[in-house]
Parts: structure tokens; C-alpha cells; sequence
């Protein structure tokens, strides 16, 4: 997955949420990638794209099981 694919999966993932929790992750998320997009080094782009995967699959779930 590249980092563009990322962006795109964790807006997609945004929608499953409440409207102010997605507002929020939205922001969150849009405001990571501008931090994120100049790292040149693979290995820790892969390692964000793991952690964002894991936190992204986290916070679904936490809003979906109440």
C-alpha cells in the first residue's frame, strides 16, 4: 500500500464513524499525511502504514461496538 492509498483507505474508513468523531479523524488524518509525506526512508514508511492500518482498524472498531 503506498502512502497516497493510505490517505484515501483512512477517509474511506472515516465514514463508518460518528459525524463529530469523523469530522475529527478527518482533520487527524489529512493533518498526518501533511507531516508524513516527505519521509523518504521505506522502513519507516512502512512501519507508519502498519500503525495507521492497526490505529484506523482500533478506532472503527471502538465506535462500532457501542
Amino acid at each position: 500500500m503506498t502512502s497516497l492509498q493510505l490517505y484515501k483507505y483512512l477517509l474511506r474508513q472515516c465514514e463508518r464513524l460518528p459525524p463529530d468523531a469523523c469530522k475529527h479523524y478527518k482533520f487527524s488524518i489529512k493533518q498526518s499525511y501533511k507531516q508524513h509525506k516527505s519521509e523518504s526512508d521505506p522502513e519507516r514508511v512502512k512501519e507508519i502504514i502498519a500503525k495507521s492500518i492497526e490505529d484506523a482498524k482500533w478506532i472503527v472498531n471502538k465506535y462500532t461496538q457501542k
